[in-house]
């Protein structure tokens, strides 16, 4: 596995090496021991997601309350998104910063992100299938989302699908209501750097 730190702390992408032959091809997308390595800490495995989604469709920005928080190593084993962390942790250093990470059936790259940041997607294929391993189970009063075309967080959303066509932004009604950064911070609900250290690996904090 190739591993690249992202500009947020706390997030990384995760590219695995690949076994291919005319009968297919096999890889390694997640090894605890790597992941260890990388974050300090095993990962708590509490449950595991699977979305699937239209071209055009944004997920996100969401995140939980910290602590537990909720922790995601996500990737994509059908068609292809751009997948986004955003730092949402009041008081960190890079708050409000986002960077991305393509995941797509090609290179089967992966994500994880700590608890803290916040995560979305945009599908760029019919059908992009997106698993995550949480180290939380749901609980829908301890999470929270930020508005995805927030200006004052200005992701630079793809415009194109992996096929050239042109992308139609489709959101759900919840992220549709959901508040900017300013009006997530002014409420008190986004979570603080200071809680969120305890799960950062000691070369970050």
């Amino acid at each position: 596995m190739q591993v690249r730190e992202l500009k947020v702390a706390g997030a990384w992408e995760i590219t695995p090496k690949q076994f291919g032959d005319d009968r297919g091809v096999f890889l390694e997308w997640f090894k605890a021991e790597t992941f260890t390595a990388l974050t300090g800490h095993p990962l708590d495995l509490q449950q595991a997601n699977m979305s699937v989604s239209a071209a055009g469709v944004l997920r996100g920005i969401h995140f939980a309350d910290v602590p537990p928080g909720q922790a995601k190593y996500v990737t994509c084993p059908r068609g292809a998104v751009l997948d986004i962390v955003v730092d949402v942790r009041v008081g960190s250093p890079t708050f409000g910063q986002w960077d991305s990470v393509l995941l797509d059936d090609v290179d089967r790259r992966a994500i994880y992100l700590s608890e803290g940041l916040g995560h979305a997607f945009c599908s760029l294929e019919d059908g992009s299938t997106v698993t995550y391993l949480c180290s939380t189970g749901y609980a829908p009063e301890r999470e929270h989302g930020i508005h995805p075309l927030d200006p004052t967080v200005a992701i630079e959303w793809p415009t194109t699908a992996r096929d050239g066509s042109a992308l139609e932004f489709e959101l759900s009604a919840k992220d549709l209501a959901a508040p900017s950064l300013e009006e997530a911070a002014a409420a008190g609900i986004l979570p603080s750097y200071e809680a969120s250290l305890a799960y950062l690996p000691p070369s970050q904090v």
